[in-house]
């Protein structure tokens, strides 16, 4: 008899409740499945109840008779059920591979933590390339072509970042340790050694996917690029950003002119010019706006300000403030950052009290933490009702789940990098929208939509 184990047990009942939901959307009873799957009953209520794992067969044969894909199957793997996952810096070191650009050694990356429950892809780079000056067209330095992830980069030492300026001409910033900087994807760029260094520059490239990343791409890649590109709207301005969120929403209701202009008393010259991207209307007519279309004033209001695509945090002119206000037990640099991705958030922490047992964060935000200092940092955390402990000592990394209760205790520097993932922001908001019994099945579905006894 096979053994399983309690983890693979836990696995099983949660693809349990999920596979429930999937029959639920598909509005399938548990006896309709085995009918059209052509399995007994018995052995989908064993799926359902996680007591057996699902066949490769019984998903092929699904997603030929159902509107599905092989995907929807497929869980993401919790490859942290105690909410924290730790790389040692031994670790880190055992993954170094040194990737050559123009003939000679360019980097050695090495990886850092990650989990398959979040969209963090971190890397620690060591520049091998020295440069003699701060030209940014020295032809030493070699570009790359950018990528799909965003990206905050912390650097340590004396590093030369090469970047393309919004006038599209080749830049450079001159950083030092705790500097920072973030760029949109796919912005050309590339890192240096500055010569007479006491060693080699290091960066740690956190890149991670947004709202773009994952189902969203996989359904643009679907859809096509014809089909696909529409969704772009020109947000090169704030004029025109709200022309094009007026435009887009009007379409997708069907409104014309005429009938928003008898909704809203509003003249059709002005909506037309609001929608050419000519004048930004104030927020009480943004709201007559949105009412007249049943969407929210949120949805059409334009960024509060266009940012350039790669922005520069130098250490020394970053915010700073201790938290909590009652004990100061950090202090906290704010690195750079996008008003564009408001749960993306990067800080530099300097840990401050060396003992206690309050669980001062909880963060509604996957977490990577990379130790920068010098000093061994205690990291104590709480889940399901057991406290854990352990260190993460210099160089070492370390991934934490959303809304893990925790505290770092000890003297020394670690660097924060906080993202959604794929819950905080509209799935947060559409999640909220639900009465919390609700919530918790969309978590995790335990009931057939309707019950076959009857229900008065």
């Amino acid at each position: 008899m096979e053994i399983v184990s309690d983890s693979k047990n836990q696995e099983l009942v949660r693809f349990g409740n999920y596979f429930l939901g999937i029959l639920n959307d598909l509005k399938r009873r548990p006896v309709d499945a085995a009918e059209e799957l052509n399995i007994s009953l018995e052995e989908i209520m064993d799926i359902i109840e996680g007591r057996k794992e699902i066949s490769s067969e019984i998903i092929t044969r699904a997603t030929k008779i159902w509107a599905i894909n092989f995907r929807d199957f497929y869980l993401i793997q919790d490859d942290c059920p105690n909410g924290v996952k730790i790389m040692r810096a031994e670790e880190s070191a055992k993954s170094s591979r040194i990737m050559e650009r123009g003939g000679l050694p360019y980097y050695e990356y090495r990886d850092t933590a990650m989990s398959s429950v979040s969209l963090f892809r971190p890397e620690w780079i060591e520049e091998l390339c020295v440069v003699d000056d701060n030209d940014p067209n020295n032809p030493a330095v070699q570009w790359n072509n950018g990528h799909f992830q965003h990206q905050v980069t912390y650097f340590i030492g004396d590093v030369n970042f090469y970047y393309i300026g919004e006038d599209g001409e080749k830049k450079v910033a001159i950083m030092n340790t705790g500097d920072s900087n973030y760029g949109t994807p796919f912005r050309p760029h590339s890192f240096a050694t500055r010569k007479n260094a006491k060693k080699n520059g290091l960066i740690l490239a956190l890149t991670y996917g947004n709202q773009l990343a994952a189902d969203t791409q996989q359904e643009l890649s679907a859809i096509g690029e014809e089909l696909g590109m529409p969704y772009w709207l020109d947000f090169t301005s704030r004029k025109k950003a709200f022309g094009a969120l007026f435009n887009f929403h009007r379409k997708c209701a069907s409104l014309s002119f005429e009938e928003i202009t008898k909704r809203t008393g509003i003249d059709k010259q002005k909506l037309i010019q609001f929608e050419d991207g000519l004048e930004i209307p104030s927020y009480e007519t943004i709201t007559t706006l949105a009412k007249s279309m049943n969407v929210n004033s949120r949805d059409l209001l334009p960024p509060d300000t266009i940012e350039d695509k790669v922005i520069i945090q130098h250490h020394n002119e970053s915010p700073s403030w201790y938290y909590p206000e009652s004990t100061k037990a950090y202090k906290i640099v704010e690195l750079s950052h996008s008003r564009n991705l408001p749960f993306s958030k990067a800080f530099e922490f300097s840990i401050l009290k060396n003992n206690d047992d309050e669980f001062d964060l909880q963060v509604g935000l996957h977490q990577y933490i990379y130790n920068v200092g010098d000093e061994n940092i205690q990291l104590n955390w709480q889940i399901k009702n057991s406290v854990n402990h352990d260190q993460l000592k210099p160089g070492d990394s370390a991934y934490i789940k959303p809304n893990v209760s925790h505290n770092f205790r000890g003297d020394g520097r670690l660097m924060v990098l906080r993202i959604a993932g794929r819950v905080a922001g509209d799935a947060q908001r559409e999640l909220s929208h639900l009465e919390q019994h609700d919530a918790n099945r969309a978590i995790s579905e335990t009931s057939m939509w309707f019950d076959p006894q009857g229900k008065h």
